[in-house]
């Protein structure tokens, strides 16, 4: 095992850090994506409301490799639209269409978990805020979701390990991060299960530290009711 790392040490590096920037991005855009979707499915206006529980329905209900696949093929290939131009515009390409994939794909997981944690702020709190004169997006913003997000920071969490998880599925479009690495290595190696402990331990340990920080934000932050 350690002779195969000390061969690939540079490309396994190259590949997790891949694997960091996919879930990083993917995780920003999809908590701003998912905070816009799950106001609009609370929204006291229908056609907002219907929206974002469409919006929710399609993208937790179609499969992750069908929208990553087109991204690449129907967007990028077909449609020819380019979001990097340069030397290495492929590798540009497919790693921002990625991003896009996986961030539209777990906003709806992070418009569920945010819409039940706004379930859990008690309804008199809201009207007092409308008593007080502020506008839907007033109370939402000073007073529902400072408090829902407290409520849900391990769920989110769970959504964020799934997406570090999820980032794999990167490779079929040909991001070279550690799913497409171990692909290649199974290719010229004839060490499968120790290249796939390999991988399995470099999870690991991107996840286990995220589920302990999560973990103790959420006792940290925890709202009492």
């Amino acid at each position: 095992m350690f002779d195969l790392i000390s061969r690939y040490d540079s490309q396994l590096l190259d590949a997790f850090w891949m694997t960091i920037k996919l879930t990083v991005l993917s995780g920003i855009c999809a908590l701003i994506l998912g905070t816009v979707v799950a106001a609009m499915r609370v929204s006291p206006v229908p056609v907002a409301r219907w929206l974002g529980t469409a919006y929710v329905t399609v993208f937790r209900n179609t499969p992750l490799t069908l929208i990553l696949v087109f991204c690449s093929i129907g967007l990028l290939s077909t449609m020819r639209i380019e979001l990097a131009h340069g030397s290495n515009s492929i590798q540009d390409n497919a790693f921002r269409w990625a991003v896009i994939g996986l961030s539209v794909y777990t906003a709806s997981f992070v418009c569920e978990s945010l819409r039940s944690g706004i379930n859990t702020v008690p309804l008199g709190q809201s009207e007092a805020g409308r008593s007080l004169g502020l506008t839907f997006g007033e109370n939402l913003r000073l007073i529902v979701l400072p408090q829902a997000f407290r409520s849900v920071i391990a769920p989110l969490g769970s959504v964020l390990i799934a997406l570090t998880k999820n980032s794999t599925i990167a490779s079929a479009i040909g991001v070279h991060e550690a799913a497409f690495l171990m692909a290649s290595m199974n290719e010229s190696e004839a060490q499968i299960l120790v290249i796939g402990a390999i991988f399995a331990f470099g999870f690991v340990i991107l996840t286990l530290p995220t589920g302990l920080l999560f973990g103790w934000l959420a006792k940290r932050f925890e709202v009492a009711r």
